[in-house]
């Protein structure tokens, strides 16, 4: 009879450190989900989006932004993120970048055909404004069905930033060589009717009563300052205040009259963009200015001034270390963010105390800031 020998098995146990690289591995695969709310901000010159956790304002992960990222907003439901590629006046770009939030993840881009150079966003009613520039125009688009629905030609020059409100019946652009910013309402207008006696083609369909009802747009451009670009419809939507960066100055415009009624100076050099806050007490405006190595800054140099909305007087005065941008107050009006585009930082800044909380260095030249809450 032959015998047989068995070899003993031998139990492998995974070493400590193999299971603390593997615990790593899950903790990695976990923190791909994005928080909510998560802050997104845009880092222009490494085409890239940083979404931050605002709790622990830290960086929990990046996604590409397409090139030339400029603007970004995000969907009514919070879960996709659209992004302007910019490019300048007369640039090739035609695309909106596209961001799953949660997954991090780059979605195909929107193309825009013919219509250049992306600018200015709104997400509104469930649709996406946008500026086109080049083309003179501000457009829509229907994430439900893939397609721009609506272009209009505004006639001035490099229409850049956008505000719809919920109705979409009204409409604000700035535009920034022109100095005007544009009220475009929506309003119904009869459709003619065809002349007494006449018949329609063969083929054609039946002619509309005369005085059937349609949609029309009505276009206002209101004079307000040299270089107009940021700007924000008041929380009660009687004022417009758009910052005028080559005048240093800040208009106010009344919106049903479609005049400007004040402009004052402001110290901040380059006004860049401009925010009302929650309760409407206070409007936030961000300058680009000389830089932090010009010899035309100085220790009074300003980069960030809050202004008192009754009495237009600026009440605080942030010196951030160089030219900011982009500016965001999430809803509570706790605290606002701002892009520090010269020194690739954000700062978040204490709205009730008027104090700078904290400073999150991010990618090269940050700009537009965007908030994300599941809705």
């Amino acid at each position: 009879m032959t015998s047989s020998s068995v070899t003993p098995t031998t139990t492998v146990r995974p070493s400590a450190v193999a299971i603390a690289f593997i615990l790593s591995l899950l903790a990695i695969r976990a923190t791909a989900q994005s928080p909510s709310p998560a802050l997104l901000v845009l880092e222009k010159s490494d085409n890239a989006v940083a979404i931050v956790d605002p709790a622990s304002f830290k960086i929990v992960g990046r996604v590409p932004a397409g090139p030339d990222p400029h603007e970004i907003v995000v969907s009514s439901n919070g879960k996709l993120a659209y992004i302007s590629n910019y490019g300048g006046l007369g640039s090739e770009l035609n695309t909106i970048s596209v961001v799953d939030i949660a997954t991090q993840k780059a979605l195909p881009p929107i193309q825009l055909g013919a219509l250049h150079s992306p600018h200015g966003l709104c997400y509104s009613g469930n649709k996406l404004y946008f500026t086109a520039e080049t083309n003179k125009i501000v457009g829509r688009y229907d994430p439900a069905t893939h397609s721009i629905d609506w272009i209009l030609g505004i006639g001035q020059e490099r229409t850049h930033m956008v505000i719809a409100d919920e109705t979409q019946d009204r409409i604000f652009t700035a535009n920034v060589n022109s100095g005007t910013i544009s009220i475009i309402e929506r309003v119904l207008a009869p459709m003619p009717g065809p002349p007494p006696g006449a018949a329609p083609g063969p083929g054609a369909p039946p002619p509309q009563p005369q005085g059937t009802p349609r949609k029309d747009s009505k276009i206002v451009s209101v004079p307000s300052g040299r270089g107009s670009e940021g700007f924000d419809l008041s929380i009660d939507g009687r004022e417009i205040w758009a910052a005028n960066a080559q005048d240093g100055t800040v208009t106010v415009i009344d919106v049903a009259i479609k005049k400007p009624t004040l402009t004052f100076p402001v110290s901040v050099d380059h006004a860049n963009r401009l925010k009302f806050t929650p309760d409407g007490k206070r409007v936030l405006v961000s300058g680009l200015g000389a830089g932090p190595n010009s010899e035309a800054r100085t220790a009074a140099a300003a980069n960030l001034v809050v202004i008192d909305v009754a009495t237009h007087k600026e009440i605080k005065k942030f010196d951030l270390g160089g030219g900011s941008a982009g500016i965001l107050i999430p809803p509570d009006g706790d605290r606002a963010y701002v892009a520090v585009s010269a020194k690739d930082k954000v700062v978040a800044i204490d709205l009730h105390r008027l104090e700078v909380l904290a400073e999150l260095p991010v990618g090269k030249n940050p700009d537009g800031l965007a908030w994300a809450a599941a809705r």
